[in-house]
């Protein structure tokens, strides 16, 4: 299986240094070439890059101007020739066995088109780094199928790519959200394994989580506009008294639930500061999708 890694970067010429450093000397397997797209920024990368391509000269480096994510991915896909194209970020730290693991799992699992799996804060633990941990990324015990697995610890078989497509780059944020749907639609499964772990550097202020969910909210309003059939425990429209129901639920019950549950992931017995914490991030979340769907109607 030959092995391409994507990376999209901007404007974080501080960060990707320690993103290949992970992939070119850590990894137990290395990958067979390395496609970085860079969109520049006044905190560029490029001579961080142009020194690790002396070290490994299957690093592909792609100068591009930045538009969204979305964008960047499709610009490197293009440049992408392995079997399996694995997909994570600049502020990401892949873990030593990264690539080792992914390989097992896509042989394992051949009808599972899509594999990802544990993000983590790879700070010192506070407060702000456990909540972002339960409340940010998707974290299972066990192997599931699920329905999305985020792009900073992401993998496809090129068969998957192949039939997708590119990228939406009409979505700000959400595009892999958008791109498992599409995998799942046209019959792939999508595959989380605790094992696949990949480190990550989360937002270090309180205002930067509530602003990353309030994006995440927008995001997720448009996302789901696309997709009649799109899962979500929110009504697009009010036009029954069961969903006038759900709609209240979605600002009082449902984000008390989730914020009490994922509390428990940090404590057995969470405080209730916790819960609040988590409370006000998915309100925020919601106040979010609120705003993106008045901006569309005008």
């Amino acid at each position: 299986m030959l092995i391409s890694v994507l990376i999209c970067t901007y404007d974080r010429g501080n960060l990707i240094n320690d993103t290949l450093d992970a992939l070119i000397n850590k990894q137990t397997r290395e990958p067979d070439e390395i496609v970085v797209v860079n969109g520049g920024g006044t905190n560029n990368c490029q001579e961080i890059l142009r020194k690790w391509n002396l070290r490994f000269p299957k690093l592909i480096v792609i100068e591009t101007e930045n538009l969204n994510l979305a964008r960047s991915r499709n610009v490197g896909l293009q440049y992408c020739s392995g079997d399996l194209i694995l997909q994570t970020d600049d502020d990401a730290r892949p873990l030593s066995d990264w690539i080792e693991k992914i390989i097992f799992f896509h042989r394992k699992y051949p009808e599972y088109g899509v594999i990802g799996g544990a993000v983590f804060d790879k700070n010192i633990k506070t407060l702000l780094s456990l909540i972002s941990d339960v409340i940010t990324f998707p974290n299972y015990s066990n192997p599931r199928e699920v329905r999305n697995v985020p792009g900073v610890n992401s993998s496809y078989k090129k068969r998957v790519i192949k039939e997708i497509g590119k990228y939406d780059e009409t979505l700000f944020r959400g595009e892999d959200v958008d791109y498992n749907w599409r995998a799942i639609q046209k019959g792939w499964k999508v595959l989380f394994h605790p094992e696949v772990k990949v480190q990550h550097i989360h937002r270090s202020t309180w205002k930067g989580l509530f602003y990353q969910h309030y994006m995440y909210g927008r995001a997720h309003y448009l996302v789901r506009s696309k997709w009649e059939n799109m899962y979500s425990p929110y009504p697009k429209k009010i036009t029954s008294f069961y969903f006038l129901l759900k709609w209240a639920a979605s600002w009082t019950w449902i984000p008390i639930f989730d914020a009490h549950r994922k509390a428990k992931k940090i404590s057995m017995f969470p405080n209730g500061f916790d819960i609040l914490i988590i409370f006000l991030i998915n309100l925020t979340n919601r106040f979010g999708s609120c705003y993106q769907r008045n901006i569309v109607k005008k």
